[in-house]
């Protein structure tokens, strides 16, 4: 059944005021811009037309093919007549007397959130021909082409010229009707075709894309399955493979010519009237003047005491993990990452970290790579088990006799952040695609004829379990079975050791087993979309480097270089590269444009725990390391070692003196009742009592490897047995 002419007209009408009311000035503007050629949207949306006319909403959900085509009709007239009134200033550019080509686009958004309009989930054939809403990850995206849209054909009979648009269900074939369509009835059955031995009459352009159910928004055991989007005019090159897109459509049926003796294979696909891209709209709709008022109000509030506000951060990150402060406070950095460079010459110095886990079972990996990947947008989890070349870079899939990339997840993540778990059970020759993706962040495609360069700016955190139990005599190189240029490219490597601690497994039990994670009142840790929100704020920051900065890391460098038993996998340049994005990366954490001497300092005592016996603070077990109970304390220990160990004196007298006058400060704004009692969620309250095993020589030098507390925990989280 289809619409008659009463309702058309009723449709075109209702339309037509609808225009008139909300998109003249789009209208006006896109007839401005004196392009005739280039097609146009008009985007309207759907919940405030349905309230407009609730009649015109019925039409559409019946029949969404006839009244889109009355939208584009009434569309152009619209714009017809607003040349022919001469209500454009620069309508001398468009010329009335000639015929206005059919440029402008009405694109629906905005549909009603209803299981009937909406869908997370591949639709059957049961939805044939209804308009719908479809969320998903485009997987791969064909070449756009110059499709013939209409034909000029002749009756041989008659003379009667008519024109015949492509049949979309046919793959946009042409099939002549049966009968002459003239009015006088002419019945003949012979045409000749007009454009025959000339260009085609109409061309647009086209293009596919697939996408692919998000596997977040799946029921469990379910396997995401794909389906076919036809993209048409401006909807072409919108966007790429590994973009999250919802794409507005007509559910349609189509199938090739059909042959004797062959099988007619239908399939269904999306006929696209509208593509949003929503990468970054899930982040950016967290970052509202309020939500950003608050973060300046946060770092405003520990003005004088900026690593006490920074560890509330990272408490809020993977709170399922007790603990390991050293861990978390890398994880945040690289999920920060640095700032990319570009020298003179046009090249290109990466902004991106790069960060592998090495630990023993059990020690938490996999929770910090799942953590990440749910804060960070455009982001993919894989494991490396049955990871090929060709599933982590790209592969060449032929379909419909034609050659296609199909994008892996290094190429998905572009942009965002790639998780590899289980990095040991790549395949050696499958390992070594990533070189290039890791240091160059573009990956070189020459396969099936087609040779093309693809982007991978991803941020690559790995997790890697060593050979069998992790020998510290032994070279990481070794422990991992990873070769040295591999290993080089990785900013930070650390080492969770499941080392005998009888007073830490007391710890661990108790918080695992009696509170069963995060207590429901933990007021002061960060909720998901605030750290979500966060980490999207922060990496909009261009902190740059100090004199001071550039001092302390050039000469760690320097020292790390003149070592004797220096590790020669990770004392390369890429050492010194690695330092200045973990600097920038710590001064986008603390919310700065400028990297200072602390954020130098914090770069350097991260890299120490990740060279595995670093020249300053000597051996540090990051699974042991817990919150301090006096955060500029412990910065203060830090920067000491650090500076003295640099020789760098003159830094560190000006750097105790800026301490000291933060501290006084804060004593003044601080309650003159005294200090407060800790909050359950503290930094005081998640420390971990100290090893009564200790030397006495050890403690001090246990400070600087974070784990700094004589007192017990009188945390709610968890409690020390008598």
């Amino acid at each position: 059944m289809l619409l008659n002419a009463d309702q058309k007209n009723a449709v075109s009408q209702l339309f037509k005021s609808y225009l008139a009311e909300h998109h003249l000035d789009d209208i006006t503007h896109i007839i401005s811009k004196c392009d005739e050629e280039t097609h146009h949207p008009v985007v309207v949306n759907a919940m405030t037309l349905f309230e407009a006319s609730m009649e015109v909403g019925d039409y559409f959900n019946a029949f969404p093919e006839e009244v889109l085509a009355l939208f584009d009709e009434e569309l152009q007239k619209t714009a017809k007549e607003l040349l022919m009134n001469n209500t454009v200033s620069s309508s001398e550019c468009w010329k009335p007397d000639q015929k206005l080509r059919q440029t402008l686009h009405t694109r629906i958004t905005g549909l009603p959130v209803c299981p009937e309009l909406t869908r997370d989930t591949i639709p059957h054939s049961r939805d044939a021909g209804h308009f719908l809403s479809i969320t998903g990850t485009v997987i791969r995206t064909t070449v756009p082409k110059v499709l013939e849209n209409e034909r000029d054909y002749m009756c041989a009979k008659c003379r009667h010229v008519f024109t015949l648009k492509a049949d979309f269900e046919q793959f946009y074939s042409f099939t002549p009707p049966l009968a002459c369509p003239s009015p006088d009835a002419c019945n003949s059955f012979k045409f000749t075709c007009l454009s025959d031995g000339c260009g085609p009459a109409t061309c647009k352009d086209y293009q596919e894309i697939k996408i692919q159910e998000q596997v977040q928004r799946l029921a469990v055991g379910s396997i995401p399955r794909s389906m076919v989007v036809v993209l048409e005019d401006d909807l072409v090159d919108t966007c790429k493979s590994g973009d999250d897109v919802t794409v507005y459509g007509v559910m349609s049926q189509r199938w090739k010519p059909f042959y004797d003796g062959s099988r007619c294979d239908v399939e269904l696909v999306l006929k696209s009237n509208n593509i949003e891209v929503s990468n970054q709209q899930g982040a950016l709709s967290l970052l509202t003047e309020d939500v950003q008022k608050e973060f300046e109000e946060f770092w405003e509030n520990h003005k004088y005491d900026p690593f006490t506000g920074r560890n509330q951060i990272l408490l809020s990150l993977c709170p399922q993990v007790f603990g390991m402060y050293v861990v978390k406070l890398a994880v945040a950095m690289v999920l920060a990452g640095g700032v990319q460079r570009k020298d003179p010459s046009g090249t290109k110095i990466r902004g991106e970290c790069h960060m592998l886990l090495v630990g023993d079972p059990g020690t938490g990996k996999s929770q910090f790579l799942k953590y990440a990947a749910k804060i960070m947008p455009r982001s993919v989890l894989t494991a490396g088990i049955g990871s090929t070349n060709a599933g982590l870079t790209v592969a060449a899939v032929k379909e419909g006799g034609e050659w296609h990339l199909e994008a892996g997840a290094l190429v998905l993540s572009d942009g965002g952040l790639c998780c590899i778990d289980e990095f040991n059970s790549i395949k050696e020759h499958d390992r070594i695609s990533i070189h290039e993706a890791m240091e160059q962040q573009s990956i070189s495609v020459a396969k099936a004829g087609m040779v093309c360069k693809l982007n991978t700016r991803t941020t690559i955190l790995a997790a890697t379990n060593p050979k069998s139990r992790y020998d510290p005599k032994e070279p990481l190189s070794v422990n991992v079975a990873l070769a040295s240029p591999l290993l080089s490219r990785f900013d930070l490597v650390l080492v969770l050791l499941d080392t005998n601690n009888a007073e830490w497994d007391r710890v661990i039990s108790s918080f695992i087993l009696e509170d069963r994670g995060v207590p429901s009142d933990s007021s002061s840790l960060w909720p998901m979309e605030k750290m979500k929100a966060y980490f999207c704020l922060v990496k909009r920051l261009q902190p740059q480097v100090s004199d001071e900065a550039n001092l302390i890391l050039t000469r760690y460098y320097q020292l790390q270089r003149q070592r004797e038993s220096r590790n020669a996998a990770r004392t390369t340049i890429r050492m010194l590269e690695s330092l200045s994005r973990l600097a920038e990366a710590h001064a986008r954490l603390m919310y700065r444009e400028t990297v200072s001497v602390e954020d130098a300092v914090m770069a350097v005592s991260v890299m120490e725990c990740s060279m595995q016996g670093g020249g300053l603070l000597g051996n540090v077990n990051a699974t042991l390391t817990t919150f301090p109970e006096n955060p500029r304390q412990q910065y203060q220990m830090q920067c000491q070692i650090v500076l003295e160990g640099l020789d760098l004196t003159e830094l560190l007298q000006n750097e105790m003196e800026r301490l000291a006058s933060l501290g006084s400060n804060n004593s003044v704004t601080s309650s003159p009742a005294g200090p407060a009692d800790p909050q359950p969620n503290s930094c005081a309250d998640r420390s971990a009592p100290r090893r009564t095993d200790e030397d006495p020589e050890e403690s001090e030098k246990s400070l600087t490897c974070y784990v700094n507390t004589r007192k017990r925990p009188k945390s709610k989280h968890f409690k020390l047995p008598d």
